[in-house]
């Protein structure tokens, strides 16, 4: 194992030399900002309010802590191991294959939960602006002329794709900060005092919810491989997108709960909107719903310019059957993975809430941070790097955070899933089909390793 691990990291070290490391922390803590604020912050803040009440802003901060762990873990693996990859190349350097393909897998689950989430928000936010197109009928016609436009464009090459991602993040961040910079001179303290800590189950729901909203830095972090200086500048990166993500989420509630007070909870599809609507009036409505539908479309059109690969590649492997991996012989695009994805994605959208489909979302993506982490404090114990030499991130103590790390995800999702609430019920709803995700992913796994063993045997 450890030979065909060496093996393996050789080979990855050969390829992302000849990438131009040329990624520093203002481009890097940009592109970790631009990923994680997205559609999720516009409608989250009614139902962290739903969960907590006045006490909302605790989920903030609770989220904000765990994710200080969590990224404290990607900052070491990722001044250990700069390769093309972020977390997916952390757990495979530590463990293997097998368990790196989990990850894969993981991210795959979680891709498809978060989308098929955020199309829910984008079509709310239609249907709320544009009334008459609130039936049920309309709103699956609305889903599929999204998945199918998108799927088009991406089919037709991935210049297209791409083209269509540069939907310029200011477009989606400056709604917030309108609502934010005018909105704060509008708050009324008294909706804001809270009487009583909340129990932990609640706030156990809560943070399992709000979760949805910080995730993304691993996305930002896959393209490791062409960073500067990895050990200085993905921890410095990390942590300022972090410290300017949570002051941002923090004013976005207190401003939500502020003007709206206990009605916020009672806005699930476009709390944000109704809230300008306080002291914007109609205009100030109207520039929330077209921003969280700009970021919305933006975050479903990059992934699904982006995650349908993770299908082609496992196609092109053998995991998945070999069509998959078809290439459209014109446009020279993964048609297949892509309009399978896209259905995947359709599917989920009309089956189940943002709400439900975030904390699904949320569950995978833990249970991926739990690999990393995992893998973090096997890279520190095995002293394991692929960085050339170059020095590492080490401070006293730092072998004790991966430990907290983990310790603080089993807490999230124990809670949740102790919870009597609909958000247990989700929690243990996506509990479940994580695990028989992996344990069907990992079946197709070693069918098709052994496969690959006989045929060399015969070859």
């Amino acid at each position: 194992m450890a030979g065909e691990s060496t093996a393996q990291i050789r080979q990855a070290e050969r390829v992302d030399h000849q990438l131009i490391r040329g990624i520093g922390i203002p481009a890097l803590t940009a592109n970790i900002i631009s990923s994680t604020i997205g559609a999720g912050i516009f409608v989250l803040p009614a139902a962290v309010a739903g969960t907590l009440g006045p006490a909302a802003p605790l989920a903030f901060i609770c989220c904000a802590i765990a994710m200080v762990l969590f990224v404290t873990c990607f900052a070491i693996a990722g001044s250990r191991v700069s390769l093309t990859g972020g977390l997916y190349a952390y757990v495979e350097v530590a463990f293997g294959r097998y368990i790196g393909f989990l990850a894969g897998v993981l991210y795959g689950l979680t891709a498809l939960g978060a989308v098929a989430g955020v199309v829910n928000v984008l079509v709310n936010s239609i249907v709320i602006a544009v009334p008459f197109l609130s039936g049920g009928i309309t709103r699956i016609i609305l889903m599929i002329l999204v998945y199918g436009s998108l799927v088009a464009i991406n089919v037709r090459g991935v210049r297209g794709g791409a083209g269509a991602v540069t939907v310029v993040t200011f477009a989606k961040l400056l709604p917030l900060l309108v609502f934010v910079c005018v909105g704060i001179f509008f708050i009324h303290p008294a909706n804001l005092i809270w009487q009583a800590w909340p129990n932990s189950k609640s706030l156990g729901d809560a943070v399992i919810l709000l979760i949805f909203a910080f995730v993304g830095i691993e996305v930002a972090l896959m393209p490791s491989g062409e960073v500067k200086n990895p050990a200085r500048t993905i921890p410095r990166s990390i942590y300022l997108a972090l410290v300017i993500t949570t002051i941002t989420y923090m004013m976005i509630q207190l401003v939500a709960q502020g003007t709206l007070g206990a009605n916020l909870a009672n806005y699930k599809d476009a709390p944000l909107a109704e809230a300008a609507a306080k002291f914007l009036g109609n205009t100030g409505r109207t520039l929330l719903l077209v921003g969280a539908a700009i970021s919305a479309f933006g975050f479903v059109t990059s992934d699904i310019l982006s995650s349908p690969r993770i299908i082609f590649a496992f196609g092109r492997d053998g995991v998945l059957p070999r069509w998959f991996a078809h290439v459209h012989p014109r446009y020279r695009s993964p048609d297949v993975a892509i309009v399978a994805y896209a259905a995947i994605g359709f599917a989920l959208s009309i089956s189940g809430t943002f709400e439900r489909l975030a904390v699904l979302s949320n569950v995978a993506v833990l249970l991926m941070y739990l690999l990393c982490c995992a893998a973090c404090w096997f890279l520190v114990q095995r002293d394991i790097r692929t960085n050339g030499g170059e020095r590492v991130f080490n401070f006293p103590g730092m072998k004790i955070v991966p430990a907290l790390a983990i310790a603080v995800i089993f807490w999230i999702l124990g809670q949740a899933s102790l919870s009597e609430s609909s958000i247990g019920d989700d929690t243990r709803a996506g509990l479940r089909l994580a695990v028989v995700v992996l344990a069907i992913a990992s079946v197709l796994y070693f069918v098709r390793k052994f496969t690959a063993r006989s045929e060399r045997a015969n070859a």
